[in-house]
């Protein structure tokens, strides 16, 4: 289970977060548990204080007898007990008894996950920061460049691109919110035993979960019970839903940097090759890799309600699942979040090839601006029915569309030639593309300023 990878991904900057998919990663967020767990009940008497300051000292990887750690594997095959037994021999006799002490594997390892997880979220969301600080500046920089807006793949008005990157600012504000405001729920520590009621420590442990939570710097359960995923399911939805926002830049760019469009292209560091048996080739390699990632993703909630339904107070087939999906899911919006960063950041945009583009029609992709105008005097119905009229006239006899409609007595008893011109120019109907260009860039800015305090504190 893990991401598409290719020759793209070795030359990114991965912002320091890849170290967190490593073995040794998920092993110090098992010992960083283990260690909480300690602390929290020394704290509360239920363990011996010198016994948790021992652990909390031995809990480092450096301590930890890997080799031996897999020969008990071997011997007794269960995921978590080889571990507590090199732990507990490190900690040595008399602390070793306190190890673990009243807690459950999946206590340790789901509440591990889940804290791996949150430091990679925290990479994760100063990534997007990143990414909506890139935007901001496209936004800026391209408010007045004109272009085709375009709906079922064919011309319709005329926008900026920069309005078309306000649109991807509020996706992208709007998913991180969600993800922030899910974080609540989503990185909980769960330590209520081994059924999750707290048999063994009654409201102690209750105590125990919450100091365990704010030692990790988390959320506590409220009833900790390990059949409870549907913080796991939101987590990984918000997380495809993220990949979509990135997803949509990736199709737009990897389309239009089509040679027939020619609006847009990747950035390019000389030197890199695109084929092996045809030189001239310069692929969207950013782009293909995003596409390709966030299909993937989107499978995973449909998996994690299916295992969600799973009967009784715990079962291990779904552990399996979410440690799997969740994993997955991680290094899949992990892949696509840093290639959008970069796509972002480093993106081409041909603005003589977007304004040769919308003048293709030569003046169809305005026909609205006309009717709205002539609607003042006849009415919308009719005027629509007009326009209509002379569009497809236009369209069928290969006329320039200028000329037709000043053949008509209705458009040439209210226009003159020179007021049709303007009319007909894609930049004289772009309506609030700018101010919409510019209102995004300031919001990013702003949500981006947020997440950097937010993430920093």
């Amino acid at each position: 289970m893990r991401a598409m990878y290719d020759s793209k991904t070795k030359t990114m900057d991965d912002h320091g977060i890849r170290v967190f998919l490593t073995k040794e990663a998920k092993y110090q967020s098992w010992l960083d548990v283990e260690a909480a767990l300690a602390k929290a009940q020394g704290e509360l008497g239920i363990i011996p204080k010198n016994a948790a300051d021992k652990i909390n000292e031995m809990c480092k990887l450096e301590n930890i007898d890997f080799a031996e750690m897999d020969r008990i594997y071997q011997e007794i095959g269960h995921g978590f007990v080889p571990f507590l037994k090199v732990l507990v021999k490190a900690c040595g006799k008399e602390t070793g008894k306190f190890v673990h002490y009243g807690a459950t594997t999946q206590n340790i390892q789901q509440s591990a996950q889940l804290l791996n997880m949150y430091r990679i979220h925290q990479k994760l969301v100063k990534v997007v920061a990143n990414i909506l600080e890139n935007l901001a500046d496209l936004a800026e920089k391209h408010k007045n460049t004109v272009m085709a807006g375009r709906t079922h793949g064919r011309h319709a008005i005329p926008i900026t691109y920069g309005y078309k990157v306000s649109i991807w600012i509020n996706d992208f504000i709007d998913t991180i919110e969600r993800l922030r405001e899910a974080e609540k729920r989503v990185f909980q520590i769960m330590m209520g035993g081994a059924i999750g009621a707290f048999n063994s420590l009654g409201e102690e442990g209750r105590k125990v979960q919450q100091r365990v939570a704010d030692i990790l710097g988390m959320h506590a359960m409220e009833i900790p019970s390990r059949n409870i995923n549907a913080h796991k399911i939101e987590y990984i939805m918000n997380l495809a839903l993220l990949a979509s926002n990135c997803h949509k830049i990736a199709e737009e760019v990897y389309t239009t940097s089509i040679e027939e469009y020619g609006e847009v292209s990747e950035g390019f560091k000389k030197g890199t090759i695109g084929s092996s048996t045809m030189p001239h080739k310069i692929n969207p390699k950013l782009s293909k890799g995003i596409i390709a990632n966030s299909q993937k993703i989107y499978s995973l909630p449909q998996i994690g309600l299916v295992a969600n339904a799973r009967p009784f107070e715990a079962d291990s087939s779904s552990y399996m699942v979410f440690e799997a999906i969740s994993e997955e899911a991680i290094s899949l919006i992990i892949e696509i979040i840093l290639r959008t960063e970069e796509l972002t950041r480093d993106i081409i945009i041909h603005k003589e090839k977007m304004y040769e583009n919308v003048l293709v029609n030569k003046g169809l992709d305005n026909s609205e601006y006309i009717m709205m105008k002539i609607a003042e005097k006849i009415g919308k119905e009719e005027a629509h029915s007009l326009l209509y009229r002379l569009a497809m006239e236009s369209i069928t006899t290969k006329k320039e569309f200028a000329e037709v409609l000043m053949q008509d007595e209705k458009i040439n008893s209210v226009f003159t030639i020179r007021e049709v011109e303007e009319m007909l120019k894609p930049e004289s109907y772009i309506g609030l593309s700018e101010v919409f260009a510019n209102e995004m860039a300031k919001k990013a800015r702003l949500t981006a300023e947020l997440i950097d305090k937010q993430t920093s504190s």
